[in-house]
């Protein structure tokens, strides 16, 4: 359901959800004016003013037929339709392919801002974490089809550790800890634990000559994915290893 009703041939709850693929087809015919103007005309909330200005940083041609673009210029033809559709739940799917940092920069920093203007439901799927990390409120880790996490950003955020020295020393440290994944390359291992840091952690990892430091989101997000018997489990209650 979305949006209190089924979707399914309901004119009025389509209207408030945009869905941008990273397939998106187009009429061969069409060119950017046409899928503006198809737009314009379904979205109830769409912004003209904030599509131009999206057109006009992406630099999107105006005369060539869509199938034709690039697939940068492709999506950020899906951008434009997305963010200014203004729908109340928008779907991005891998919004930035094809796009250099600079560009994806330019995305990052134009949702933010409309969101903060316009507060709306906006899922992405990606596998650029580190970059989106700042645009994420809620966090779903698919594997394989699987939802293994589904939290809050800021509760994941510090959530697990990672730990590193010569492999037997490695896993001492990890016995009786959570395990979200452990690699190892010759005697040296390096493993993505679940919990906070503590003292004591601190403490055992000094005695035994091992380096501890924090993991990022997209660590985690990777180590979630590293083992395929993590079920969906709230952060610190145990993950299978």
């Amino acid at each position: 359901r979305v949006l209190g009703e089924d979707p399914f041939e309901n004119a009025p709850i389509l209207e408030q959800l945009c869905f941008i693929r990273d397939n998106q087809r187009y009429p061969d015919d069409y060119a950017l004016k046409h899928a503006i103007r198809a737009a314009r005309l379904f979205y109830p909330n769409w912004d003209q003013e904030l599509a131009d200005e999206l057109i006009q940083l992406f630099r999107i041609p105006n005369k060539t037929v869509i199938k034709k673009f690039s697939r940068g210029q492709f999506s950020a033809l899906g951008i434009v339709l997305g963010l200014a559709s203004r729908a109340p739940v928008t779907f991005f799917d891998e919004p930035y392919l094809g796009l250099d940092a600079t560009a994806r920069g330019y995305f990052y920093d134009v949702l933010l801002r409309d969101f903060q203007a316009h507060p709306r439901t906006i899922v992405l799927s990606t596998h650029l974490i580190d970059e989106m990390d700042r645009l994420l409120e809620r966090v779903i880790i698919l594997d394989q089809g699987r939802v293994v996490q589904d939290a809050d950003v800021d509760d994941l955020r510090g959530a697990a550790h990672q730990v590193a020295g010569k492999a037997a020393a490695v896993d001492g440290y990890l016995v009786g800890r959570t395990v979200l994944s452990r690699q190892q390359v010759g005697g040296l291992a390096t493993a993505v634990v679940d919990g906070r840091l503590t003292a004591e952690d601190r403490a055992a990892a000094a005695d035994a000559d091992l380096d501890l430091g924090p993991v990022s989101l997209q660590q985690l997000v990777a180590a979630y994915g590293f083992d395929e018997s993590v079920t969906a489990t709230p952060i610190s209650e145990g993950v299978a290893s």
